[in-house]
C-alpha cells in the first residue's frame, strides 16, 4: 500500500509513503471525524491511498488572501 499526499488546491505532489505495513493508526487517520475522512482520504481500487492536504504555497496564499477560501477552487 502506498500513501500519496497531494495538495487539495493546486494538486501538487507533496510526498509518498511506500511501506507495506503502515496502518491508519500510525498515519493519525484515527483522529479524523468520518466527515473529515471522506473529505481528505481517497481509497484507490489497487489498495493505495491518496490524502489531500494543503501545501505550503497554498497555505501562505490563503493566509495572505483569506477571501480566496470563499472560492470553490481558489488556487488552480
Amino acid at each position: 500500500m502506498a500513501v500519496t499526499y497531494i495538495c487539495r488546491h493546486c494538486q501538487t505532489f507533496i510526498g509518498e509513503i511506500r511501506q507495506g505495513e503502515v496502518n491508519e493508526f500510525q498515519l493519525g487517520f484515527h483522529f479524523l471525524t468520518p466527515e473529515e475522512r471522506r473529505d481528505i482520504i481517497s481509497y484507490n481500487p489497487n489498495g493505495d491511498v491518496t490524502v489531500k492536504v494543503v501545501c505550503d504555497y497554498c497555505k501562505e496564499a490563503l493566509e495572505a488572501n483569506p477571501e480566496l477560501s470563499l472560492l470553490a477552487n481558489p488556487l488552480q
